[in-house]
């Protein structure tokens, strides 16, 4: 299951990510928020953080205007290895290499178009399990 999280300036990419997961027929559980009123992003990144290190969802996708704040909060919270990908290519990269447990957007940096290629790469792309890579994410834990 993929946990989803947005502040109000991630709010409607988000809502375009859900579209996608529904057609993809992923499932999935929404954190907040809500709407577009404004909104503290760490509340959220924390709801999501949490729900991957209890085990309730294996992914996150957290969104703000820059991705950058979320992805802060999101690192705060033990075992959790967010990353703020802006293309395709770090996507892959981060899944392969640093087994990224949550993906974090910047809506006011990335199309929709670009953002949905970025969570397609995310999710279908899998931990490399090399064992240099496992040595490397021991050392960050």
């Amino acid at each position: 299951m993929i946990a989803l999280g947005s502040d109000h300036g991630g709010y409607r990419l988000k809502q375009e990510i859900i579209q996608y997961l529904e057609k993809q027929k992923l499932e999935y559980k929404d954190y907040g928020c809500d709407s577009e009123e404004s909104c503290d992003y760490p509340v959220y990144a924390k709801k999501v953080a949490e729900a991957i290190v209890s085990g309730e969802c294996d992914r996150g996708i957290l969104i703000c205007g820059t991705g950058i704040g979320i992805s802060i909060a999101a690192n705060k919270v033990k075992g959790i290895r967010a990353a703020l990908c802006h293309d395709t290519f770090s996507a892959q990269a981060t899944r392969e290499h640093n087994d990224a447990n949550i993906l974090a957007l910047g809506a006011r940096v990335v199309g929709s178009g670009l953002a949905l290629k970025i969570v397609d790469t995310f999710l279908h792309t899998e931990f490399s399990d090399d064992e240099r890579h496992k040595n490397r994410i021991r050392q960050i834990e």
